[in-house]
């Protein structure tokens, strides 16, 4: 196997000394999962989240980069049982959207912002999302909330998907913009929240700045309940040669500049300028970007 040697993995640095901790507890707790080894992990160096709970998602993650570069040898991921056949989501052809719906959102008035809690919800909006979102489905990095959206008129009705999660760890326009070194963002990168996906079903005019709209409204108090920190910026990353933004402009986002074009896991350069994406933010408080840099 390699030597271990020190890493950085979402924003903490890992010592040898810890990554050898690692092999350890990787080598010697045999019989276990994965998720067990990475909660095992969690415990033992202490990597939680503000309010507590274990880094495990994030944990996982780091012991199967450990393994592409030879440090550790996991167990064998398991295969999930079958189950019986059920109804899928299939993509209708030629961009043809999920619903039939059209018309002016006020016609389809409430909309509803519902949590994404239950096994059925989140199957729910990995199908939309994976069959009608250009990037398809992926478990995010780090934290997450996901909502769906429904209307109420004529009929009770899924119309969009909206996702949150954690924030990309160094973004250079965003960074000057708050005034961030890598001390002050260590300290307040907790606080920014990421869009991460938006996804409208239906020709609707007008809906996805509402769902915008109606997600953030929810967004500060659902994110302090379930993580423990308020948020204080939400960001997002526009792909600029598919798309303007308009729904996000039209709502007051302010507009930073563009992406290296690198990619969150790109830290070799390899992808320079593949892949450019346009940077906003909308602030959740008032001088967001003061309180940010002065540690919240």
């Amino acid at each position: 196997m390699s030597t271990a040697r020190e890493q950085r993995f979402c924003g903490r640095q890992f010592s040898a000394q810890e990554i050898l901790l690692i092999q350890e507890v990787v080598g010697t707790c045999t019989g276990i999962s994965r998720l067990e080894l990475a909660q095992t992990v969690c415990e033992l160096l202490e990597w939680k989240r503000p309010w507590g709970g274990l880094k495990a998602r994030e944990c996982r993650d780091l012991l199967e980069r450990l393994e592409s570069q030879g440090v550790l040898r996991l167990p064998v991921k398991k295969t999930p049982a079958s189950k019986a056949s059920r109804k899928r989501i299939v993509p209708a052809a030629s961009g043809q959207p999920y619903s039939s719906l059209c018309g002016s959102v006020e016609a389809f008035a409430p909309v509803e912002v519902q949590p994404v809690e239950t096994r059925q919800q989140r199957m729910l909006f990995k199908e939309l999302v994976s069959g009608y979102h250009y990037l398809g489905y992926a478990m995010p990095f780090g934290a997450r909330l996901q909502y769906l959206v429904w209307v109420s008129r004529p009929r009770r009705e899924v119309v969009g998907c909206v996702q949150f999660s954690s924030p990309a760890w160094r973004m250079k326009v965003r960074d000057l913009w708050i005034g961030w070194d890598d001390t002050t963002r260590c300290l307040g990168l907790q606080q920014v929240v990421n869009n991460s996906r938006l996804l409208v079903l239906a020709q609707i005019r007008n809906l996805a700045s509402t769902m915008l709209s109606c997600a953030l409204r929810r967004l500060p108090a659902d994110w302090q309940r379930q993580y423990g920190v308020q948020p204080l910026l939400v960001e997002t990353l526009v792909d600029q040669q598919r798309f303007y933004g308009g729904c996000y402009r039209a709502a007051n986002w302010i507009v930073l500049g563009q992406t290296s074009g690198r990619g969150r896991m790109d830290r070799a350069n390899r992808r320079l300028g593949a892949a450019v994406k346009t940077v906003l933010v909308y602030p959740l408080v008032r001088n967001a970007a003061a309180r940010l840099r002065d540690g919240g």
